[in-house]
């Protein structure tokens, strides 16, 4: 069977209708989760926000998605995407709605926070995906969930605004808010009732233990533990912001109760860890059943180049291009909006090569490129030809989108009863990126900004070199212990 025939975009049967029920899920829960930023000068005259109320919004919206990604991969690997994606569009569909209704900050504030929660969908559809299609396609496949579901908030930014004018009034905004909700809501029935968990015949292989991630030796144990830490470090940077330190939106005390929670928090992990991990310390693991967690670590650190810097960007290029070309904000918005644009393409894309070409060889190249593009972006200056700056934006932008999508191709092959954990940590690194670049932003020039990014490119592309290229099968038992092996590369 050829790559064109099984790849076949206008099929809406078996893995195709898994993969297009997927797309248009996490598409949904990028349109809930970003319906605040086309909006946010209506709704900041509505309820009579300062800038630093709308600031605080926006870092609100990304908090919760960071230990919400761990969570709902450990809950899809346990209890499979199709209960798991319906859950979590029905549930979420509340604080959009609470967000449709609100009257003053705190209660806009509140719902935001917990709409964050609703950005964890990815994860879901990545491991759905992988256990619908084999290796020799999975980069495509997740490449094309991510990049057309990612366009969510593109759609948003493009359609909500006409929709409140459509509704018409001041309360325009809370219509159009609360149609995202209820999209959510009806497609969360929809997609229980059409999809299945894995092909007929397969088989659903889930953890030995769900608290924590299982790791195959004392050397991962160690590297798991430190690679929790910048999670922990991007939250307590979060509450540093919103502190009277920052913007004042939390006491001192609830600061110092935000900070004790999180160490509480880091040690009931490190317990749960030590849990499921311990006899690691007695009795090895068996070669065949090993996995190398070093991939997940150097996967995490590229991810929160790429889909990091993808975040910050996308919440600042508007202003970096009113101010830097003194245009008006309606034309710079649609300029950058050229940056996300990119994504229908570009994660495909780097699906695409990455199956063709390897994964790592692949990475390597568009991490040299994501380096080279935010370098080249730092350079950017009022007397550049316009063009010119947009064309370097979108080139940079392919550059951080293909490497998306080829660090998603990468990611369902280390272990597929894990899939869904491992999608967790290393999209909550995308967040944890996001916190970081957008901190990196309050402080420096935007010329600054970019060169941070650039380093961090760098950085990513030394830990690569130690990456292995996934080759061979990887082992899975059945319950009756039969041994099955999963083809992972060519």
């Amino acid at each position: 069977m050829s790559g064109q025939e099984s790849l076949n975009i206008f099929s809406f049967k078996g893995k195709m209708k898994a993969l297009h029920m997927s797309w248009i899920a996490f598409f949904i829960t990028f349109a809930v989760w970003f319906n605040f930023a086309p909006l946010v000068s209506v709704i900041a005259d509505s309820l009579g926000l300062t800038k630093a109320e709308i600031k605080t919004l926006m870092l609100l919206n990304v908090a919760l998605t960071i230990p919400a990604r761990v969570v709902i991969g450990m809950l899809t690997d346990k209890y499979g995407p199709r209960l798991t994606f319906a859950v979590l569009l029905g549930v979420c569909s509340i604080p959009c709605f609470m967000f449709a209704l609100a009257d003053t900050f705190e209660q806009a504030a509140l719902s935001r926070f917990l709409i964050g929660f609703i950005g964890a969908g990815f994860v879901i559809g990545i491991r759905m995906v992988s256990e619908w299609f084999p290796a020799n396609e999975l980069g495509m496949a997740e490449g094309i969930y991510g990049g057309w579901g990612n366009f969510g908030s593109a759609a948003a930014a493009m359609s909500l605004p006409t929709l409140a004018l459509a509704f018409g009034g001041e309360d325009g905004w809370r219509y159009a808010v609360a149609f995202t909700g209820a999209l959510s809501l009806i497609f969360s029935v929809i997609w229980y009732q059409n999809v299945t968990d894995t092909p007929k015949g397969s088989t659903y292989f889930k953890p030995k233990q769900t608290g924590a991630m299982e790791v195959t030796s004392t050397g991962d144990f160690f590297l798991l533990l430190i690679m929790k830490i910048p999670m922990y470090g991007a939250l307590a940077l979060l509450t540093w912001k919103l502190s009277p330190a920052g913007v004042s939106l939390l006491t001192e005390q609830s600061a110092v109760i935000a900070y004790i929670s999180l160490v509480v928090l880091f040690a009931i992990e490190l317990k749960q860890t030590i849990k499921v991990n311990g006899h690691l310390f007695s009795t090895p693991v068996e070669e065949i059943h090993r996995y190398p967690f070093k991939q997940v670590a150097v996967l995490n650190v590229l991810y929160f180049a790429t889909f990091g810097s993808e975040l910050a960007v996308v919440s600042m290029l508007p202003l970096f291009f009113a101010e830097t070309f003194e245009l008006n904000m309606v034309y710079a918005a649609m300029l950058a909006s050229t940056y996300a644009f990119m994504n229908l393409m570009s994660r495909p894309g780097g699906g695409w090569l990455s199956d063709k070409f390897g994964r790592k060889k692949t990475l390597l190249i568009l991490t040299a490129g994501l380096a080279a593009g935010y370098y080249a972006m730092s350079e950017i200056t009022g007397e550049w030809p316009l063009a010119l700056a947009v064309v370097t934006a979108m080139a940079c932008s392919f550059f951080v989108q293909a490497g998306e999508g080829a660090v998603f191709a990468a990611v369902p092959l280390i272990k597929r009863r894990l899939t869904g954990q491992i999608a967790g940590m290393t999209g909550a690194y995308g967040n944890v990126g996001a916190v970081v670049y957008l901190t990196v932003l309050t402080m420096v020039d935007y010329s600054t900004f970019f060169m941070v990014i650039a380093a961090t490119a760098v950085v990513g592309f030394i830990t690569l070199l130690f990456m292995k290229e996934p080759k061979g099968t990887m082992t899975e038992v059945h319950e009756d212990g039969t041994i099955e092996l999963i083809n992972v590369g060519h």
